[in-house]
């Protein structure tokens, strides 16, 4: 039996900004979070102990790390070194220089000649022996535009015209080294991609340079036992049929809010026979809290937050509170209360916002348009505007103009620039509101 620990998107070296400086190491905290949870993955790797990591990707925020976060990062990967346990570590798009143009940071691995470290910064086959036989991986690493085509090629073409013709060449490579697998040991698929059908995480916001997206049924192939993939934060298994398991272990640790409720972890795997069981390990993170409350509308703002704050449990927490109010309410906030009511976070932030002057509730008769004349709707909505009444006259008058174009134009094919949206397009009352709004 072949035991596979598959971990992904480190990113040592990220959040800077939701930590803090620990006065006993003069490191940030967050970097300490980071090589605590590395830490967990190595350990449960040496106690298994597993045949083979695979590590899909993104080690790192970019290409160029400090020294000190690239020994942090060595130093937990030097421990498999030392155990005997191979290691694939893969390039992943944060881990390319100049979107795959000037090399990656993690090829210093293989010019130093790490042994059992391979590097997977190519399209390419590796076997590699275990202590319980020999197995493949084929690595698939971040790929670009121009790592299959030139620019000539794609010149005039659209987004999905090059996504497609850049995963039929990929196809064809990849179908190159399934050719040559000895069909009697193990092949593990280990790409740092982005899938048709995969839920996106804080990578959206994160990536550098453009990918581009490979449909499932490039991945799902019979001679393939599992398929470790890098690059989406997270968790998920893309093939619910599981033959093979298409599986994101997702990020180790959260790099942002936009990760607050997701679980963190790495996968285990058995491969037994051409039976494949794997297993998502949580692991425990540091918890990102959002607080946010609407007090617009309570007479004491200030209790109304401090109430808010109480019903969560901060402690070590990274929190962000965000409340909403009246700008004639601002005096009432004691700013020096909120920052004592979130000392137990580990970090927090504070973010007011104005609730906009202009923002009203709709006229009660307004709450069905369709049911209302839109020129009779209109007059109801400018004799609630006390502000508008000055103009109310042109602005009907206005109105008016406007929906006889519309009535003229009806049959014209839609301005896909338009600022208003399908539904607004077939309602000229909420043509009308949008043209107020304008105003």
């Amino acid at each position: 039996m072949l035991k596979i620990l598959h971990l992904s998107d480190i990113h040592m070296g990220s959040g800077f900004s939701h930590g803090r400086i620990n006065p006993e190491t003069g490191l940030n905290t967050r970097l300490e979070d980071f090589v605590q949870t590395l830490s967990r993955c190595i350990d449960r790797a040496l106690s298994e102990p597993v045949d083979l990591v695979l590590f899909g990707g993104d080690a790192f925020p970019d290409a160029t790390p400090p020294p000190y976060i690239q020994e942090a990062f060595a130093s937990q990967f030097r421990r498999l070194v030392d155990a005997q346990i191979p290691t694939v570590l893969l390039v992943g798009n944060h881990d390319q220089h100049s979107q795959g143009q000037g090399g990656a940071s993690l090829c210093i691995y293989r010019t130093l000649g790490v042994p059992g470290f391979i590097v997977g910064d190519t399209l390419t086959t590796h076997v590699i022996q275990t202590r319980n036989g020999p197995v493949n991986v084929i690595t698939l690493p971040w790929l670009t535009r121009s790592t299959l085509m030139t620019r000539q090629e794609s010149e005039g073409m659209s987004l999905s015209e090059v996504n497609h013709l850049l995963t039929e060449r990929l196809q064809v490579v990849l179908e190159g080294e399934i050719r040559r697998l000895d069909p009697q040991i193990p092949t593990i698929l280990l790409a740092h991609l982005m899938a048709d059908n995969a839920t996106l995480g804080a990578e959206r916001y994160l990536a550098v340079g453009k990918g581009f997206t490979l449909p499932l049924s490039l991945l799902t192939r019979d001679c393939f036992d599992y398929v470790a993939l890098g690059h989406v934060h997270r968790h998920q298994n893309l093939n619910r049929h599981n033959n093979p398991p298409v599986i994101y272990p997702g990020s180790i640790e959260r790099v942002d809010f936009s990760e607050e409720k997701e679980d963190k972890g790495y996968v285990l795997v058995e491969i037994d026979n051409g039976q494949v069981n794997w297993e998502f390990h949580p692991l425990p993170v540091r918890v990102f809290r959002t607080i946010e409350v609407d007090v617009s509308k309570q007479e004491d703002p200030q209790t109304a937050i401090l109430k808010a704050i109480a019903k969560h449990d901060i402690t070590d927490a990274v929190v962000r509170l965000i409340y909403k109010l009246r700008s004639e309410q601002l005096d009432l906030i004691d700013t020096p209360a909120l920052h004592q009511a979130l000392k137990s976070a580990h970090t927090y932030t504070i973010q007011p916002e104005l609730i906009s002057q202009l923002a009203r509730p709709r006229v009660p008769e307004l709450s069905a348009y369709n049911s209302i004349d839109p020129m009779e709707a209109l007059q109801k909505y400018l004799n609630n505007r006390e502000d508008l009444k000055d103009i109310s006259q042109l602005m009907l008058e206005a109105a008016q103009n406007l929906m006889s174009t519309a009535d003229e134009n009806w049959d014209e094919p839609a301005n896909n620039d338009s600022e208003t949206s399908p539904e607004d397009r077939d309602n000229p009352v909420a043509a009308i509101d949008l043209q107020l709004k304008l105003l």
